[in-house]
């Protein structure tokens, strides 16, 4: 397993520790769905300006977003993960806990989202949330 993280923004300051969140729930999420063998996994933060474009592009949205995801090409690429600085620390304060759990968070929904689920139908949604809840919770006890 191959993780890759890019920091192209300056609204936050992306430490060690945050990077290890992030490494950490790549593997919890792999670990969960029992994914075997060597896959490749970049995660990018950016700031909003270049999220909203990104959005814009491959969504025909054109507003902010916390996170999207990109499906990799192959079985060794899974994919891209872009996660929004700014609103990752926005979204933190808004819900009480801290930036490191956002991180955590947005990754392993992106993660979720690489491996085919979604949250569009209702049991879906729910399906997605219980697994995003249990797999965050083991990362942020692990650290």
């Amino acid at each position: 397993m191959k993780i890759y993280i890019k920091n192209n923004q300056t609204d936050m300051v992306l430490t060690a520790e945050a990077k290890a969140f992030i490494i950490k729930a790549v593997k919890a999420v792999a670990k969960a769905e029992n994914l075997a063998g060597d896959f490749e996994v970049s995660v990018y933060l950016c700031g909003e300006d270049e999220i909203r474009e990104l959005n814009k592009k491959y969504r025909n949205k054109d507003k902010v977003t916390d996170v999207l995801s990109f499906s990799g090409e192959d079985d060794i690429i899974l994919g891209d993960i872009v996660i929004c600085a700014k609103r990752a620390c926005e979204q933190a304060y808004e819900y009480g806990h801290s930036v490191n759990r956002e991180l955590a968070f947005l990754t392993v929904h992106s993660m979720l989202h690489l491996l085919g689920y979604d949250h569009e139908e209702d049991t879906d949604r729910m399906l997605m949330e219980e697994l995003q809840k249990t797999i965050t919770d083991k990362v942020i006890k692990r650290i």
